[in-house]
């Protein structure tokens, strides 16, 4: 079949110029091929190359931005993202950047899922997907997500990484965060995803306005990961206390608890007992979370809690009862 659709390919691109043709032709075996219940992977690699002929032709081509999405289709809507055993080999030239704005302003879910496919796959450069940031940050605006929408930003979220998303403000991303829901099946590279929350957490103006659910992913993610950072930051504390946020803190501090070396610099056993008991204080019940949360990561690495992190909750447990009236 292969070499058939190398000939096809070749009597499309003959067409591009001729507006009759285009008119007659192109559409009608774009469709068909739509209608193709098995397609190649040759067809995925051809199908993408069409999608640079006809960014590269648009001014001459009538209705260029459906014959765009219809050749994305045709490319990458049947691959399964879970089962990718063969990945294509995709050309990029300087012709596809130019996808983005009609892709987007399609505000077609499957179809912006289409090019995210295309560009999240194999070798893809990751210039390619940095290129969609700014629209990201929008998408949970303007178009219903499909599961499969979901996952590629998902994955576009971390090849794109934090410095990607910089310039976009961090209430914006904070935005597009709570709507994608991540969930610690969703994520395929746990330390990323890890590294990214922290870091965004430990830069960002307000980092109390990071949904709880995010939070919670943190403490799962460390329990995961369990290589100690020293993260303590006295400056995430203030805000989540200033905001009253103490089901932050306490998934704050469950995360600093597990990360935290005893010989790290700067970080004392009196300072985590300080915001500890702030937080005893607040959320009596929050020793039995900490509790679960460092059992279960002790099973994981397979070690015993630290004696500090018992001291340190036992003497911020009897100072907050003996602050209750």
């Amino acid at each position: 079949m292969e070499p058939i659709l190398r000939q096809l390919s070749k009597a499309i691109r003959s067409t591009i110029n001729n507006t009759e043709a285009q008119r007659e032709f192109v559409p009608h075996v774009l469709q068909d091929l739509i209608e193709l219940k098995t397609r190649p992977m040759c067809l995925t690699e051809i199908a993408y190359d069409w999608c640079s002929v006809m960014c590269e032709n648009r001014q001459n081509l009538e209705g260029w931005e459906g014959l765009l999405l219809a050749c994305l289709e045709i490319g990458f809507r049947h691959l399964d993202l879970q089962n990718m055993e063969t990945v294509p080999t995709l050309t990029h030239t300087e012709h596809h950047p130019e996808m983005v704005d009609a892709v987007f302003k399609s505000q077609k879910s499957e179809a912006i899922a289409d090019l995210l496919h295309a560009w999240t796959i194999g070798l893809s450069p990751n210039i390619l997907i940095g290129t969609c940031t700014e629209r990201l940050v929008c998408l949970h605006n303007l178009v219903p997500f499909s599961s499969r929408l979901r996952q590629l930003v998902i994955r576009s979220i971390e090849l794109i990484t934090h410095d990607g998303f910089k310039g976009v403000g961090t209430e914006r991303f904070f935005g597009l965060l709570d709507h994608l829901h991540v969930t610690v099946e969703d994520v395929e590279y746990s330390y990323q995803w890890f590294s990214f929350l922290l870091v965004n957490l430990q830069t960002s103006e307000e980092p109390q306005h990071l949904s709880h659910w995010y939070w919670e992913l943190l403490v799962e993610l460390t329990i995961s990961w369990s290589l100690p950072l020293g993260v303590y930051d006295r400056r995430i504390v203030t805000f989540l206390a200033e905001a009253r946020e103490w089901s932050k803190l306490e998934c704050w501090m469950g995360t600093v608890c597990m990360l935290w070396p005893p010989e790290a610099n700067g970080i004392t056993e009196e300072d985590l007992g300080r915001s500890i008991l702030l937080l005893f204080r607040q959320r009596p019940g929050a020793f039995q979370r900490l509790e679960q949360w460092m059992e279960r990561w002790s099973q994981m690495i397979d070690k015993s809690i630290p004696e500090s992190f018992k001291r340190i909750c036992k003497q911020a447990q009897e100072d907050a009862q003996r602050d209750i009236p």
